[in-house]
């Protein structure tokens, strides 16, 4: 998007601090990025450093960069500026950024009211435990073991979430400087993992016709650690074939993304990567399956990994909550991450969705994912950004093109590509938040409902025109 900065009215260095800060705005520049040298940046993009440095200092006047002397910029915000997009708040706001499912309440409820009542088997222990629980490991274990892959408690850590998890494998196991290979496009969050460890990534693409196997076993002779999404890929959507799973042979350890497997909408779950990979790390929780605001993952890995992890793991905290752990172990014992009328919910909702694509967009690829909670929408133009700026004035949040960060600075991928969750929980004004704890009156539900249509069809609509946003 930055190289768009060449074209369009007005002086260049503007053009350029107003791409640099719509990229701020809509995420794909994380707060507390690096970036590239004025030298480094004139030379990417074909410009001179004068204007790169215009450009850059009046985001700093702005206070969209921060500087220190013998240091490069840092992505920040300015003081007030709301993190989150501001819109009407007496009106529904449609939140397309997240891929968050709405939380079962009556199953929740029912899930802490047994876990309470195990809660003082406990209480004689200090609370602390790097590993938890014996009741969640061993659910966990089960777990795994219903998909056909052997595996005992021990090889079993839990953790605040797969988040959570990944950064405390990317502290472990990585040095500054250290190669890891990556899906092109990724989980975004994970990008920022990595590069925090100060390591540089390797990414291969994943492609209409999904993973190519040679690619990323030559890419994994020179990378020391590999993170994979297999299972109904974020954000793609896609699901590694079975012929790849058994052909797959990493040179690297293999960090395994499987928060989404439980969400399969055709046909059966996919058999785990890891009965391919003996050196695979599997990362899982409950975020997608059941509730984000459930905060527990799970790493599985063998023994001697997972006692380097729970060394290292004092340095950031002390264990998971005990009661979440006992509730989770609750849901899973009862197999609610896999309920029948969610999974029929989320189908019927992406068939809903992808129909009106195709309807009011019909020029926009949406290939159907087998299972998650998300689209990949792409446009023939390279518009995400554009989108993603102009979508808060219509009452909607998007997410755009995921970025990947390299030692020459930032490099844009699928600009065209917008992120669209058809399994995600309704956020936004009071009338909103009344819609999701009680039944509307009809007419009002449907005058909701086009009004969303609207909101949204104006977004897409807008963006698509050459001279919009």
């Amino acid at each position: 998007m930055a190289q768009a900065s060449r074209e369009g009215p007005g002086p260049a260095h503007q053009r350029l601090s107003d791409r640099l800060r719509l990229l701020v705005l809509d995420g794909r520049l994380s707060l507390g990025a690096a970036l590239p040298s004025e030298r480094d940046l004139a030379a990417a993009l074909g410009t001179s450093r004068t204007t790169v440095g215009a450009a850059y200092r009046t985001l700093v006047e702005h206070g969209y960069l921060a500087t220190r002397a013998r240091a490069r910029a840092t992505v920040r915000l300015p003081r007030d500026t709301q993190l989150e997009p501001s819109v009407n708040r007496d009106s529904v706001t449609i939140d397309l950024s997240f891929a968050a499912p709405p939380a079962p309440v009556e199953i929740l409820h029912a899930a802490f009211a047994a876990a309470l009542e195990q809660l003082p088997r406990h209480f004689e222990r200090h609370g602390y435990d790097r590993y938890g629980t014996a009741e969640l490991r061993e659910a966990v274990a089960a777990w795994y073991e219903r998909r056909g892959l052997p595996t005992a408690p021990d090889h079993i850590m839990i953790t605040n979430g797969a988040q959570h998890a990944l950064g405390l494998l990317a502290r472990t196991l990585l040095a500054p400087r250290d190669k890891v290979l990556i899906d092109h496009p990724t989980y975004p969050h994970a990008i920022r993992t990595f590069t925090d460890a100060r390591a540089r990534l390797l990414p291969v693409a994943v492609g209409a016709s999904g993973w190519d196997t040679a690619q990323l076993q030559a890419a994994g002779r020179d990378a020391r650690l590999a993170y994979l999404i297999p299972d109904f890929h974020n954000p793609t959507g896609m699901c590694m074939s079975a012929s790849v799973r058994r052909r797959l042979r990493l040179a690297c350890p293999t960090i395994i993304d499987e928060i989404l497997t439980d969400l399969a909408l055709d046909g059966a779950k996919p058999e785990p990567l890891a009965a391919h990979l003996p050196i695979a790390v599997s990362v899982g929780s409950v975020s997608k399956s059941v509730w984000g605001g459930l905060r527990i993952g799970w790493i599985r890995a063998v023994p001697s990994l997972l006692e380097r992890l729970a060394q290292a793991r004092p340095a950031t905290d002390l264990g998971t909550p005990v009661v979440e752990q006992l509730a989770t172990a609750v849901l899973l014992n009862e197999r609610q991450t896999e309920r029948p009328d969610t999974l029929r919910r989320l189908r019927s909702q992406r068939d809903a969705l992808r129909r009106i694509l195709a309807e009011r967009l019909p020029d926009v690829h949406a290939p159907q994912p087998a299972g998650g909670v998300t689209l990949w929408a792409a446009f023939r133009e390279p518009i995400s950004s554009r989108l993603a700026a102009i979508a808060p004035d219509h009452g909607v949040t998007i997410a755009a093109g995921t970025t990947v960060r390299d030692r020459r600075g930032l490099r844009t991928s699928h600009p065209a590509a917008v992120h669209a969750p058809f399994g995600s929980a309704r956020r936004g004004g009071p009338q909103a938040r009344t819609g999701a704890a009680g039944a509307q009156p009809g007419r009002h539900r449907d005058a909701r409902s086009r009004a969303r249509r609207v909101s949204v069809d104006n977004v897409m609509t807008r963006g698509t025109r050459r001279r919009g946003g």
